[in-house]
């Protein structure tokens, strides 16, 4: 993946209200980018975890911590699947 440098001007006190240190801001960022994307539908868990040069777990894992789904299909949308699944191995 190639990178893309961006300067932000952000107001001090945002650090605060993101209660991390300075060093770890730019990551911080980037996780909320990743996070807000994937709930958005527009990245996938795994596209995710590379952005952040984490495992897909830990991505789930970080999702569950700001209480983004990772299951976004209703209950009747999974059910569909399951049986589906279930007819193709008849």
């Amino acid at each position: 993946m190639i990178d893309l440098t961006v300067s932000l001007r952000l107001p001090r006190d945002l650090l605060g209200a993101l209660d991390v240190p300075e060093k770890q801001l730019a990551g911080q960022v980037l996780e909320l980018v990743a996070l807000e994307l994937f709930r958005q539908g527009r990245i996938s868990a795994g596209k995710g975890a590379e952005i952040l040069a984490i495992s897909k777990w830990d991505f789930i894992q970080i999702l569950a911590r700001h209480q983004v789904p990772y299951f976004t299909e209703s209950t009747a949308e999974l059910e569909a699947e399951i049986a589906a699944a279930e007819a193709l191995m008849e």
